[in-house]
């Protein structure tokens, strides 16, 4: 058994401005839990001090660790470094941007301890942000549920807490272009969900501008369903019939009219549709040829300049010998809960 109880990764990118008040919040929390953590900083190739100060913490907190990556990798590549190197047997993933309030990660402890596998935090409102950015994040959600072959969760992000078994699952994923909550969501396992009021941001700009959201939009779609390639199917059918019945009104027009000149319609229906039919299914067999493609590469997911850690692990910014499972933990105005994993249900 590991001897860390809770790992908490936490993807950065140019956050300087609000890294501090994440760091001090976390801490905050987690020394309040009473548990054995570790806070897993993952430097996604930042720009500015992020990577600084992270690295003087992991100097002076025996808590915090830091993956270095060499370069910009993404955000669901860093979530993925991060769950390769946690060692805890509950791993919460959050932003470090604050608008997901690490106060959360005590209830999500609590429902684990009732025997969830995994706890994801479900927005049910988000402050600071444009009617564009909330209706465009709206939409993208529903798309990628009525596209995909699994239920995932609307109005969810990466904020949630894993159980030790889920997050062996998801070291046996490898594929490159990834979507973290889907992979989440394939797997299985008992899963809940928890509400929440989605903050503004501390500080600093979105990482997530339309762009990305997009990107990550069809990484979603295109790693989880079939759907697109079924759709041009029938898009391909249908555009055909349309043709061809368009083509005996071009053909009575030829034969008992005169207002038509001979072989122009019938060129342009053929060209127009068929053309256009074939383009479409360019690009979205395009898709999974990149997808394919990235995957054949076999490069891989991130490589890391240093994996910065002290030996021993912090609780309370003491050690302990040997790991072990807390008795109890406790926030502001909560009652104690007991801390023995699943011991009502008996795995």
């Amino acid at each position: 058994m590991s001897e860390v109880q809770v790992s908490v990764v936490i993807p950065v990118y140019n956050e300087e401005e609000v890294l501090p008040e994440t760091y001090l919040r976390l801490k905050s929390v987690m020394e309040g839990i009473g548990c054995r953590y570790e806070l897993i900083f993952v430097n996604d190739g930042s720009r500015d001090l992020s990577g600084a100060m992270i690295e003087d913490w992991s100097r002076k907190d025996s808590a915090v660790r830091l993956l270095d990556f060499s370069r910009n990798f993404g955000h669901q590549i860093a979530i993925t470094a991060g769950m390769d190197h946690a060692a805890g047997e509950a791993v919460v993933i959050i932003d470090a941007d604050l608008q997901d309030p690490p106060e959360l990660i005590v209830p999500m402890l609590e429902k684990w301890r009732e025997g969830y596998d995994v706890v994801y935090a479900k927005r049910v409102s988000r402050s600071g942000e444009t009617a564009f950015k909330k209706w465009s994040a709206s939409l993208f959600y529903r798309v990628l549920r009525a596209s995909t072959d699994i239920s995932i969760p609307v109005d969810t992000g990466d904020f949630r807490l894993m159980d030790r078994q889920v997050l062996e699952q998801m070291k046996r994923l490898h594929e490159s272009s990834r979507f973290v909550r889907g992979l989440v969501s394939w797997v299985g396992f008992r899963q809940t969900a928890l509400e929440y009021e989605r903050d503004e941001r501390f500080a600093g700009e979105t990482k997530y501008p339309l762009k990305r959201m997009v990107k990550l939009c069809l990484d979603g779609i295109t790693s989880f369903s079939t759907k697109p390639l079924k759709i041009a199917g029938y898009a391909g059918a249908l555009l055909s019939a349309t043709g061809f019945f368009y083509l005996l009104v071009v053909l009575w027009q030829a034969l008992f009219t005169s207002g038509t000149m001979k072989g122009w319609a019938s060129m342009m229906a053929v060209m127009l549709l068929f053309n256009g039919f074939v383009l479409a299914m360019l690009g979205v067999l395009g898709e999974y040829v990149g997808r394919i493609y990235e995957e054949a590469k076999g490069r891989p997911l991130y490589i890391l300049r240093e994996a910065r850690a002290r030996p021993v692990f912090g609780e309370g910014g003491g050690g302990a010998s040997g790991p072990r499972r807390p008795e109890a933990f406790s926030h502001p105005g909560a009652p104690a809960v007991g801390m023995s994993r699943r011991s009502s249900t008996g795995r």
